[in-house]
This record gives structure tokens, sequence and C-alpha cells, in this order.
């Protein structure tokens, strides 16, 4: 035996979490300094900072599952989520920012091929409507050791054109890093991009496989903290005195509250403003919220889905002034609502292209900065106090004009009041009475998500919204398939929250996956779940464009070929159940709100399912929106529609 002490072998050490590099420099792979970059990114505005980059959302394959997979894994810095759907993880993150005001963005990473394709639907959702989402696909070799790979798009004009080329049009910024050097001018503009509300919106790095993981020295001053400052940048003098001059001529101004409103967080002073004035206000759907509903210059939506207290007064209106607001057909009436002789525009904004629209006056500046400084500069007219520039006591629009408006938005509530009434609780709801009782049971902090079928028109018209983050409708894209994935961002961005996803059967079968990611991350979300049989937004305009509701219904194919048989026999109710959410089934409106009540007690997911008849309820249309009507038909309905439309379009104007 032995006795003498063994001698010490050599233990295995634990990697080093500062790999070494030349002096002054860290030696990391492109994916991992990728993401230490990433977690060191803030924004700023108003004094508060933010993480520019709050977490990254993936789905693994054999584009990102070495790079971005194993840096994900390695790091403590960057919070992960886990998807079932590329497209759907981009909305998840384009509501998680949306509901941060822009100031905070999410990352989605993909592999290559299909997971990168499955991005552009969002990505165009994101840049659409301008906000911020960090999109990093995989993408095929940059050494291209063997050619094709798998998945590999054969482009044989263009050797270096891959499926991420797709994303180049639905995006703010798009770079393809194709060696390690590159990323350090790529990610700064990335984050610059992300960062700039004039400039946001879909943001992508494709970031070959090869390329993720190769390893480079890189300085230490890459990976400082950086804080990138959101600016309120404030209006041009010369521009802001000719706003006040075109607001002080005016005797019939409305003010159009878009988006813009909202992301500046400048509701304090739209509010301010129209106390000021007595400007009534009217709002986009990205834009509704921005007044409370009961303020009494609050006037409801605009457009072809607006109340007809808005478009009766924006028919009339001598200046119509666009704060944060795109201008798009529906909110115009395809260029049919402000109809008046003589009307001008005033557009503030952040984006020229944006207030440079319908031939206005401009002021290009942060909408809370402009805001307030309009208002300063009407407070004190230089005049008689009417308007005219005759007074010192202020502008502020007649008397007559304000018991005007107050008249039509008083019968507009009387509209809604008899949208919500059931003479019987026992009987089978309306779509606007699941919207009545859902406004009967959410609070004030309640955030409703939708975005796409017949309820946004419902929500736009009926919906009293309590406050700025309450009512979040994405119509920029309308895309179905949004609710679900954008309720998980919104609950993710504000843990505890209650979010309700109003959601068609239509959009159900688009896109239920995230129930599952809902479950998992414990985000209690609500789903109420609108079972119509059909497509009724569509059906709906297909019957008034002549088309008879073709193809529109969910039913048997009957004898002759056409789509109305009996109804399919889905049980969309049990398909959520099995996804992981808690289910509660209504056939009347008093079985309903209770189901509602339940819901939001309740921590963990849950689907409230309701059939509600596919034939509209609500309200119509206030104002036109123009869809072409077959020119020549056949059938008497097509025939019918088409004399209704040349009705309609003479009164398209442009305004210049």
């Amino acid at each position: 035996m032995n006795d003498r002490p063994s001698t010490p072998q050599p233990q295995p050490q634990p990697p080093s979490r500062e790999p070494a590099g030349r002096p002054g420099t860290v030696r990391l792979t492109v994916a991992q300094a990728l993401v230490r970059f990433l977690s060191r990114q803030y924004t700023e505005r108003d004094g508060v900072r933010h993480r520019l980059v709050s977490a990254c959302w993936g789905i693994f394959g054999h584009g990102n599952v070495a790079g971005i997979g194993q840096a994900l894994l390695e790091t403590d810095s960057m919070p992960f989520v886990q998807g079932r759907n590329e497209q759907a993880m981009v909305h998840a993150a384009v509501a998680h920012a949306r509901h941060r005001n822009r100031l905070s963005a999410q990352a989605v990473t993909t592999s290559v091929g299909p997971g990168a394709t499955n991005l552009v639907t969002g990505a165009a959702l994101a840049t659409i409507n301008r906000i911020p989402v960090l999109l990093l696909p995989g993408d095929t070799f940059a050494g291209r050791p063997a050619d094709p790979v798998l998945q590999q798009l054969e482009v044989p004009w263009a050797g270096d054109v891959s499926v991420n080329d797709a994303l180049r049009p639905v995006s703010r910024y798009f770079d393809r890093v194709t060696r390690p050097e590159a990323l350090v001018p790529a990610a700064l503009a990335a984050a610059r991009v992300l960062s700039d509300p004039a400039a946001t919106g879909a943001v992508t790095l494709a970031l070959p496989q090869d390329v993720q993981t190769e390893a480079h020295d890189w300085p230490e001053e890459f990976f400082r903290e950086r804080t990138w400052h959101v600016r309120r940048p404030a209006p041009d003098p010369e521009e802001l005195d000719g706003a006040a001059r075109a607001v002080r001529a005016a005797r019939r101004p409305l003010l159009v509250a878009g988006g813009g409103v909202h992301h500046s967080e400048a509701e304090g002073a739209l509010k301010a403003l129209a106390d000021a004035t007595g400007i009534p206000v009217a709002s986009t759907q990205a834009g509704k919220g921005s007044l409370r509903h009961d303020h009494p210059a609050d006037l409801g939506g605009i457009g072809h889905t607006g109340t007809a207290a808005a478009d009766d007064i924006a028919r009339t209106a001598d200046l119509v002034i666009g704060v944060g607001t795109r201008w798009t057909d529906f909110t115009t009436a395809s260029g049919t609502l402000f109809a008046r002789p003589g009307v001008r525009f005033l557009n503030i904004g952040l984006e020229a292209a944006d207030v440079h629209k319908l031939g206005a006056a401009t002021v290009l500046a942060d909408a809370r900065a402009a805001l307030e400084a309009l208002t300063a500069a009407l407070a004190d007219d230089g005049g008689d106090g009417d308007g005219d520039g005759g007074g010192a006591s202020g502008y502020r629009v007649d008397d007559a004009y304000v018991a005007e408006y107050t008249a039509g938005k008083k019968a507009w509530e009387a509209v809604v009041d008899a949208a919500y009434a059931a003479a019987d609780e026992d009987a089978r709801p309306t779509q606007a009475q699941v919207v009545g009782a859902l406004q009967s049971v959410v609070g004030d902090e309640d955030v409703v998500v939708n975005a796409a079928g017949s309820l946004p028109g419902d929500l736009h018209r009926l919906w009293r919204a309590r406050s700025p983050r309450q009512y979040h409708v994405e119509y920029g894209y309308s895309c179905m398939g949004y609710e679900i994935p954008a309720g998980i961002g919104v609950g993710l961005a504000a843990p505890g929250t209650p979010v309700w996803c109003l959601v068609g059967d239509g959009t159900y079968l688009m896109m239920p996956t995230e129930i599952v990611t809902a479950v998992q991350e414990g985000v209690g979300i609500n789903l109420v779940l609108v079972q119509n049989h059909g497509y009724a937004s569509i059906g709906g305009l297909s019957e008034a464009v002549g088309a008879e509701r073709f193809g529109t219904a969910y039913r048997h194919r009957a004898a002759d070929g056409t789509y109305t048989g009996a109804p399919l026999p889905v049980d969309l109710g049990a398909n959520a159940a099995s996804l992981g959410m808690d289910l509660i089934r209504t056939g009347t409106v008093r079985e309903l709100r209770e189901a509602l009540t339940a819901a939001r007690a309740s921590t963990r997911p849950t689907c409230v399912y309701v059939e509600t008849d596919p034939v509209p309820s609500g309200p119509g249309a206030q104002a036109w929106w123009d869809v072409p009507v077959a020119e020549t038909a056949t059938r008497r309905a097509a025939a019918d529609a088409r004399r209704a439309y040349e009705r309609h379009r003479p009164a398209r104007r442009p305004h210049l």
C-alpha cells in the first residue's frame, strides 16, 4: 500500500465569462457580441430610461440554434420567450412596443428559409404602424462551402440573394452581416432606427449561420452602455405662427387625433388644447382614447368606421388639424369626407411624408411639444377674443359650434346605448351586444385588443375608451391573427393588466397557436371568441359590392357548388381548451356578462366562447369607402351595386 500523498490532478475550469482577446478587446462570436450589445442599449425620454430591447422571442432551427440560440443560452442579460409561429412572435413584439409608447422594443430570432419568410407579414405590420421591432433571421452561409444548402433559394441571376431579401421593402433598415467586423456599424444603425420615432419600424439584421458562430476580437467600447435620447423636436417658430394663424381664422375647426398622440404621450396636451379652445376631437383607430370618451369635445372615431357625430362635423369643417396620423382611406372616407369647399388642412407630426399630405400647412414636430406650443400661442390672439385678432382673451370656437357638436355627440351616445341594449337577456347576443357586455365589465386599466373582421368597425363606432392605453386596435395592416399574440405582448409589457383579445372565428383559425405561449408564460389573457360561422366583415362587404357573400360562410358545400350548406361541425371553444385555456361557454346575453366577469377575476388564460348572428347588428358605416365594383356583370346584384358605386364616386376629391 502506497501511503504517499497522490499528485494533485488538474481540474477542469469553468469557461471564462470574459474570453480573452487582444488588449482592449473581448473575444466573442458574432451572435454573442450582438446579444451583449443589445442588452446594453437604452432609450431615454423626459428623464426616464428604458431598455431598448427588453427580450428576444425565438424559434430555433439549423440557421440560428448554434449562433443566436447558443448566445442566448450563455447570457443572463437578455430574457428569452419561446414562440410557436414566427409571424405571431413579431405581432407580440409589436404590441409590446406599442404599449410601451415605442420606447422599448423586442427582438425576434428565426432560422433560415420558412422561419425567415414567416416574418414578412409581421414586419409589414410593424413598419406600416411605425412600431419598432428587431428581426434577426438566420441566413445561408456567407462562405458558401456548399451551394445550395438546405432551404436556400437559388436565384440564377444573383448569387447574393436569399429569401431574407423579401424583408427589404417592409423594413425601415435592412443589413446582412457577412463579416464579423460589419456587425459594429450594422448594430449601431439598428439601434438608431429602433429608437428614432420619425424613422422606426421593422429593423432586419440578416445573420448568415456561419458568421453567427465566428469569433472575433471586439473593442470593449462596443459593449458600453448607450442611451439613445428620444427627442421631442419643438415646432419651428415660423410654422407655429402659421398654424396659430390658421386656427384663429377657422370657424369650424376639427382636430383628428392619430396614433402619434399616444406614442408621444400627448394626451394631456391634447386635453388642454380642447379645454382651452373648444375645438372638437375625432380619432383614428390608432388614436382612439386620446381623449376620454366622456370629454365634452370627444366625438369618437372618424371616417368610414367613425361616428355620425364626428363625420357630420368633418363634412362641414373649414380647418382639419391632423395630429400624428397617416391619413388613410378609412380616415378620409376615400377622399369624400372633408367636403366643405375651401377646406384646409394643418398637419402636426414627426415624419415629413405624413405632414405634407392633403396639401396641408405643416408643423414638423413632436405631437406633445407642438400641441403645448399651439395652445400657448392661441391663449392670446392679440384681439378682442372672438378669434379674429381683435381682443386678448384667447381663441375659442363659437358657442353655437359647441352646441352643434355637443348635440351630435349626445345623439350618437343614444345610438350606442340602443346597440348595447338587450330586450331579452336570455337571447343570443348580437355582436354589438358582445361589445356592450364587455364594456360593462372592464375597468379603466383594461386593454382591449383587436385587428380584423367586423369587430374593428363596431369598436371604433361604439367603444367608449376610458384611458389612453385601453383601446388597442391594429388597423394600419388589419392583420388577421394579430390579436392573441398581441395580447401576450401587452400582458408582458404591463404584467397584471387585464387584457381582452376579441377574435372572430375567421381570425381565430388563422393563428391560435400562441395560446400555448400564454399558458407557458403565465400571461392571463382573456380571449373573447365570437363564432358567427364565417367572414362576417367581408361577407357584408361582398353583399354591398354585388358579390352576394360568395365564399365567405363557413359551411358545407351545397349541391350547387356554393358554401351554403349546413354549418361546419367545428368546436373552436374545445380547440382553445385543448391548447390550455380555461373555457366558459355562453348562449345568452346574461350568461355572457357573467362569463366576462368570471374571466376578469381569473389569473389563468381564459376563453369566453359566444355564438352570434352573422348579420351586422350595430349602426352601419357613416361614410363611404371606395371598393371598386365590377363594371360589367350578368347578375343583378352586381349591376345594382355598380350603379350605387357610380353615385358615390364623383364625391372623391383631391386636397391640394
